[in-house]
């Protein structure tokens, strides 16, 4: 295997940037309690903390992915790179969690430009049979993010206080846009008549739909919630019927409905991010609150689930270039089912070994679907829908990420009648945190079936 230096290169910025990001979304996990402290936040307000930065991702995913093949993938990296940054500091700074929540939105945005495009950067600059190792190196990047992200998130809230997260990810982005503009260079744009624009009417009604069922899952028992959650169903259908009649699509819908590997896969990954995504969210609250655990503490507990995604991706994403991805994605899938339906007995004598052998499990699991799951979907369309597909896919997995935090949003919106966590009943919490993870358990079940039926790579 050689190499060369831009190669190498490329593959340095994506993987820094993928650990930055998630290192930031694992961290603020861990200061959630603080935070709620410091503001004064509910339970329920406390959660869009997570879930603003997430639907901001959701939001911009699709369309940055179309654009990215139209105007150019670099260009936009570059750009998400920067107003990463630049929110970073404004959260660091915020003075209310109004304002906390607002510069959320902004970080997931600019989280959205770079996450989208940097995997269409890494399969443009690496040969088909080498695309399973490098996209297994950005995704071990990622999950040491998530790992190195609890036990630094926490060390830093305890000793300097929960803003000095965002002020440590301020100075990493400040590296990182200097790193971005001096070696990742310029896009080389094809000379065609391809027309320069995405339509922008679907897109109302995917952003409507999506702001309608998350908020509206938030002020359940309410009836205007379930109200906002059947207009967001509604307006999803419309936007998906206006793609299907678009000359200009925001998602070729016909890479789903034509495209069983394509679409089986982005579905996995779907119900994937929507059965294991709240699990850090959970236990950090847990940890701290049942088994009164410091920050510090808990969020070193949590680094056993990461630290596994880390060290296996890579050989998952190695050996999914040799054997079909589909086998081990089942295989990893089925892992996180049991581990889920595990965490669903934790209560407040559960010995803190076992979580951990738990979470070590759940990680592995995680591991083995990822990586070949992520090779699959981009190995089913032809280079000139590499952004698209990227961005299909981390949009799959940015509104599973959404989907588990609106489950654990509902389970406290109809429990906790507006309290905070720190003053409910432990029981009563407890009782929240099993049903979320049934329901996890029960979602994950479906994703067997989805990742073992999609078929195989045709290499």
């Amino acid at each position: 295997m050689t190499w060369t230096r831009k190669q190498f290169s490329i593959l340095a910025i994506v993987a820094i940037t993928s650990f930055m990001g998630t290192f930031l979304i694992s961290s603020i996990n861990i200061a959630l309690p603080a935070i709620e402290k410091s503001f004064g936040l509910d339970a329920v307000t406390l959660s869009w903390v997570i879930t603003a930065f997430l639907l901001a991702m959701a939001i911009m995913l699709l369309p940055v992915g179309r654009w990215g093949d139209l105007t150019g993938i670099r260009r936009i990296f570059k750009a998400g790179v920067l107003l990463f940054t630049i929110s970073s500091l404004l959260c660091a700074m915020a003075p209310s969690g109004l304002w906390l929540i607002i510069f959320r939105l902004m970080q997931g945005a600019g989280a959205a430009l770079s996450s989208t495009t940097g995997p269409a950067i890494l399969v443009s600059g690496f040969p088909i049979h080498q695309r399973g190792r490098v996209l297994g190196i950005s995704t071990s990047a990622v999950y040491l993010g998530l790992a190195f992200g609890p036990f630094a998130g926490g060390l830093l809230t305890q000793s300097l206080g929960w803003r000095s997260i965002f002020y440590t990810s301020f100075i990493i982005g400040i590296l990182v846009v200097s790193v971005t503009w001096i070696f990742l260079g310029k896009d080389d744009m094809p000379q065609d008549s391809q027309p320069k624009k995405i339509n922008l009417k679907g897109l109302i009604f995917y952003i409507a739909g999506l702001i309608s069922l998350v908020y509206g899952s938030s002020i359940i028992p309410e009836t205007t919630g379930w109200l906002l959650m059947t207009t967001g169903v509604i307006a999803l259908i419309i936007f998906w019927r206006i793609e299907s009649r678009s000359a200009n699509p925001v998602i070729q819908t016909d890479l789903f409905t034509k495209n069983r590997l394509f679409a089986f896969s982005n579905l996995a990954a779907l119900i994937n991010y929507s059965a294991t995504f709240a699990i850090v969210f959970l236990l950090s609250l847990y940890l701290q609150k049942i088994q009164g655990l410091s920050p510090r503490d808990a969020g070193t507990i949590l680094v056993a689930q990461p630290i596994m995604m880390a060290i296996f991706s890579p050989i998952a994403g190695r050996y999914s270039d040799k054997i079909q991805p589909r086998y081990l994605a089942t295989v990893g899938m089925t892992m996180c089912m049991l581990g889920l339906a595990a965490f669903a007995f934790l209560n407040e004598n559960t010995p803190l070994w076992g979580i951990i052998v738990l979470l070590i499990w759940v990680g592995l699991g995680f591991a083995l679907f990822s990586s070949p799951n992520m090779n699959t979907i981009m190995s089913s369309v032809d280079k000139t829908k590499y952004g698209l597909a990227s961005g299909t896919a981390a949009t799959m997995r940015v509104v599973g990420q959404i989907t588990s935090m609106t489950i654990a949003t509902f389970f406290f919106a109809l429990l906790f009648s507006g309290q905070a966590v720190d003053i409910i009943e432990n029981k009563t919490f407890l009782t929240a945190m099993h049903y979320g993870f049934i329901t996890f358990a029960l979602i994950a079940v479906a994703g067997i079936w989805f990742s073992f039926s999609r078929g195989s790579i045709n290499r």
